[in-house]
């Protein structure tokens, strides 16, 4: 049973929703439960030496995200896009309009969390591909999102997904941390712009979930901090109030709220989803 009955017909578009078990397949398929269609995308290939094949949403991987919606009883499309193309962001508002006559929510899932170093260690190019997907993409989202929804002068709703490093600096994440704080800007900027055009505009930050990036950033940390992994994994047990690390579902629930009418007071919050870890 839909617990948000106004979400039902509504049209979704998720960036970065091509990973099984990821963050942006479990909003796609609560959206979808709720009654939205979906379009789901993703880079469908590695472009370079930074997007490698172990850490990016393949086309079929993808695929069968949508299958498994639709076998579910929901409306879903897969769309490829690299978010740091403005041509393919352009085309993705297009694409789910021809497909679904309107676009009402966007969310900027897309994401680079593995070019985790230093400052002294991360590279200049290393940098600059963080900085891309995480800040420019979401950026592009934004914009095209917004500029379809103006133009169909009914509202929308646009969530950009942050993290617990939109608010607290880590160690060993020079890049991901400086782009997730410059989504705190862009978050609030586009929502006072937005605001008149009633479009909601929302930012998520959960503290850690072990997707299968998530998985990667334990065992990375673990070996950084020269902890080992039981207790690197303990640590962050203890300092978490609700004693567990996120789940997916926690986000997602996060997600579908903020597309509601029940936040429709609500916009340019970076609302935080971490079990009380982050309290600012």
């Amino acid at each position: 049973m839909s617990q948000y009955p106004e979400l039902n017909g509504k049209v979704a578009v998720i960036t970065g929703a091509g990973r099984q078990a990821g963050l942006g397949e479990a909003m796609a398929k609560r959206l979808a439960a709720e009654g939205c269609k979906v379009v789901l995308t993703d880079i469908g290939q590695s472009a370079n030496e930074h997007t490698p094949d172990n850490a990016i949403g393949h086309s079929d991987e993808m695929n069968q995200i949508v299958a498994e919606i639709k076998q579910a009883g929901g409306e879903a499309s897969a769309f490829v896009c690299n978010v740091l193309n403005e041509k393919d962001v352009q085309d993705t508002v297009d694409f789910a309009v021809q497909t679904y006559g309107a676009l009402d929510i966007w969310v900027n899932n897309a994401g680079i969390g593995y070019l985790m170093k230093s400052i002294l260690d991360m590279q200049v190019d290393e940098w600059d591909a963080v900085l891309g997907v995480n800040l420019r993409g979401t950026f592009l989202g934004v914009k095209y999102a917004a500029a379809q929804m103006v133009k169909q002068g009914k509202g929308g709703k646009i969530i950009n997904i942050g993290s617990q490093a939109s608010k607290s600096a880590f160690g060993h994440a020079s890049a991901y941390t400086t782009s997730k704080h410059g989504m705190n800007g862009l978050t609030r900027v586009a929502a006072i712009e937005l605001g008149s055009h009633k479009i909601n505009v929302n930012e998520i930050c959960p503290n850690h979930v072990t997707t299968g990036l998530g998985a990667w950033q334990n065992a990375h940390f673990s070996e950084v901090t020269g902890k080992g992994y039981e207790q690197y994994m303990q640590d962050m047990r203890d300092r978490i109030p609700l004693g567990r690390p996120g789940l997916q579902e926690d986000t997602a629930k996060a997600c579908a709220f903020l597309c509601s009418d029940q936040a429709s007071y609500i916009t340019g919050e970076c609302m935080n989803v971490s079990g009380g870890e982050e309290y600012h």
